[in-house]
């Protein structure tokens, strides 16, 4: 995992811009692992810290820009197919991509919004937005807010985690620790609002 980061680190700005760019198109390794890494060793003080949120932020939008012009050149029902056949392959279930889709049919500002703060579904949240033709000033505005939020978040926690040793194995270490507490509390969270929410609809019945 450091060996390729490290490579990327070598390569300056444009390098970590190349990688949250492509990182929305094959997401290996996923964004949250590299804007720890970066906070852990890239960012020696916030002037620096603030420069990797911007650059980062620019090419997690433009990935995301790319996903949404393959949604608007496949449309919807190609866009559907295409996510029903391989949308396993990368964690996007049918039935999530179709409730993201009718999430963006009544609130497409704020779906874009929230679908950039969960993880998988950020990645691939733009082929729903263009196959469904959703304004794409809306669209950008939202994913370049969300991307900002979810950015902003590992890179200052890994500038927190920083220190002297910059030993691989602890550095690796500790970001794992770190995906694992962040994931295990997202999904935790959800269970949580569909239990509430299971019991809000049985009240009701």
């Amino acid at each position: 995992m450091t060996g390729p980061l490290s490579v990327i680190l070598g390569s300056g700005l444009l390098g970590v811009f190349c990688v949250a760019s492509v990182e929305k198109i094959f997401p290996a390794p996923p964004s949250h692992i590299v804007l720890l890494f970066l906070g852990m060793t890239a960012a020696p003080g916030l002037d620096r810290l603030e420069l990797l949120l911007a650059i980062t932020v620019a090419g997690s939008t433009l990935g995301s820009l790319f996903w949404y012009a393959m949604g608007c050149r496949l449309g919807e029902e190609r866009a559907e197919a295409l996510v029903g056949r391989f949308g396993r392959y990368v964690f996007l279930p049918l039935a999530t991509y179709r409730k993201l889709a009718e999430a963006y049919r009544r609130k497409a500002f704020a779906a874009s919004l929230v679908a950039q703060l969960i993880p998988t579904v950020r990645n691939y949240l733009g082929i729903g937005a263009g196959a469904l033709r959703l304004p794409i000033l809306p669209f950008a505005s939202a994913t370049l807010l969300g991307a900002m939020i979810w950015n902003s978040a590992f890179l200052l926690i890994g500038y927190l985690m920083r220190g002297g040793d910059h030993n691989p194995v602890s550095i690796g270490f500790r970001i794992i620790v770190i995906v694992v507490l962040v994931e295990a509390t997202f999904f935790l969270a959800l269970r949580f609002r569909s239990v509430r929410r299971r019991r809000a609809e049985l009240a009701e019945g």
